[in-house]
């Protein structure tokens, strides 16, 4: 996943000022499982839309 789309998913969901300040590390797994989902749900659209 590009450093971009995770920066985009963060700030959708809210946690974009957790990772500025203290890194990716400090983000849960929930969200990282969450940022995961979200991601997918960015392709399937993308590819539904071709």
């Amino acid at each position: 996943m590009s450093e971009g789309l995770k920066q985009a998913i963060a700030r959708e969901m809210g946690i974009s000022d957790q990772v500025a300040n203290g890194g990716w590390g400090s983000v849960s797994s929930r969200d990282c499982g969450r940022m995961v989902q979200v991601a997918i749900e960015i392709a399937e659209r993308a590819v539904a839309a071709r």
